[in-house]
């Protein structure tokens, strides 16, 4: 009965959803492209083995890429399809994995069990694997009739996140009972998933612990901060609206001794924020220009994509955006991976185990505010034995953390097997 009513008002919202693309696509025109695929209607074409992932946007696109590494080396005879909710994670998609042609890219079709069957009609997933908390009632309830596993991978849930699925209990119940398994990234996101209903769950880790910069980022970090300057750089990075304007507040009552670099989560906010700046009267430069920098410059605008283990490897410290206002933080596994000091807000309730193990293992440090941040900043950076002491703390938290991948692949492994 929940999921009728639920799958009745999609029905009710569908004249809706051609206006919230057009809307959407006012700001980010790709939301006008493609637009059949979120209706089930594919030009990619189906017939071969295939393997889907479905990772929403851009973090769960990343997080991805160390798992559909191993899954194109064990299962050589099986095509890739990663689908998405959001341009900026298709966009990603390819900056990851270039041209490879055994991997596909498409948007998964809303919930609406006509959208979903042309979907699965089409590519005939051997397994599918949702990133981290993408649950469609419909989506889960049509694979499970039609025997097709369906996993829960990386899969987080924060408490806040539970109450609101609480809300929802014989619908959430139906959903996560019919998921084939469910790898959680800890402890605590296992048992808020078993308390909803999820049945078969174990801890495999995050596979964030797994993703690596790569040597050309490395390298294209290096001609970034040779292009900065010989300045101390502070990082913020994955900002979220809101933030850069106490940000921005906090640096113009800061000294010009250090270059401040802010990269905005979502590049559509890149010219929000460059007006934020300038009405501020910050002499700044975008990072687009590819110009050098010169001494009077106190900003930076990071309004490039693709580039974030770049920027973080240039940074002396890096603050990780989503935390100053409670919007439950971004993920701070990749500046600790390269080395770079981490800082972070009050609010880091979607990485809340990742967060307090970092600053237990000396990694990262958490700031009240904007103006904190700017302060414990401006103290790290006179001091260097505490900057190395971090960064080398952060490595070590990356490494020891390391092998979600493997055990995501084991629990992929069995569940194919018992479908077989």
């Amino acid at each position: 009965m929940a999921r009728t009513l639920y799958t009745a008002l999609l029905w009710l919202l569908l004249p809706l959803i051609p206006l919230r693309l057009w809307l959407r696509g006012r700001r980010q025109p790709e939301y006008r492209e493609h637009w059949r695929e979120r209706f089930g209607d594919y030009k990619l074409a189906g017939g071969m083995a295939t393997i889907w992932i479905h990772a929403v946007s851009v973090g769960e696109t990343r997080a991805a890429q160390p798992l559909v590494q191993r899954l194109l080396t064990e299962y050589p005879a099986h095509r890739i399809l990663l689908t998405h909710m959001t341009p900026t994670g298709r966009a990603t998609s390819g900056e990851l994995f270039g041209a490879n042609p055994r991997i596909a890219s498409a948007y998964l079709p809303y919930d609406y069990p006509f959208a979903v069957r042309r979907f699965l009609d089409r590519f005939a997933p051997a397994a599918g694997l949702i990133m981290e908390t993408e649950l469609w009632p419909n989506l889960i309830a049509i694979c499970h009739a039609r025997r097709t596993p369906l996993l829960l991978v990386n899969a987080r849930l924060s408490a806040r996140s539970a109450r609101g699925y609480r809300r929802l209990a014989a619908l959430t119940r139906e959903a996560l009972g019919k998921l084939t398994a469910v790898g959680a990234q800890t402890g605590a996101d296992a048992q808020r998933l078993r308390d909803l209903g999820a049945t078969e769950v174990e801890v495999t880790g995050n596979l964030k612990f797994d993703v690596t910069p790569g040597d050309a980022l490395l390298a294209r970090g290096r001609r970034l901060r040779e292009r900065w300057g010989a300045r101390p750089v502070l990082l913020c990075a994955s900002t979220r609206e809101g933030e850069e304007a106490l940000i921005l507040d906090a640096l113009a009552n800061a000294d010009g001794r250090f270059l401040a670099v802010i990269v905005p989560r979502h590049p559509q906010r890149f010219d929000d924020v460059a007006q934020l700046i300038a009405a501020r009267g910050m002499p700044f430069r975008r990072r687009s220009e590819n110009g050098a920098i010169g001494d009077e410059t106190r900003i930076v605008l990071g309004d490039s994509m693709g580039e974030l283990f770049a920027y973080y490897a240039a940074a002396d410290v890096a603050f990780v955006g989503g935390s100053l206002l409670p919007l439950g933080g971004q993920n701070l596994i990749e500046p600790c991976a390269v080395g770079t000091p981490v800082l972070i807000g009050p609010h880091t309730y979607n990485f809340l185990e990742a967060a307090e193990q970092a600053i237990a293992a000396g990694a990262a440090r958490r700031v009240s505010d904007a103006r904190d941040l700017v302060a414990q900043a401006q103290a790290l950076l006179a001091d260097p034995a505490a900057l190395r002491a971090m960064g080398e703390a952060g490595r070590q938290f990356a490494s020891v953390h390391a092998g979600a991948t493997a055990r995501t692949l084991e629990l992929i492994a069995r569940s194919l097997a018992a479908a077989a």
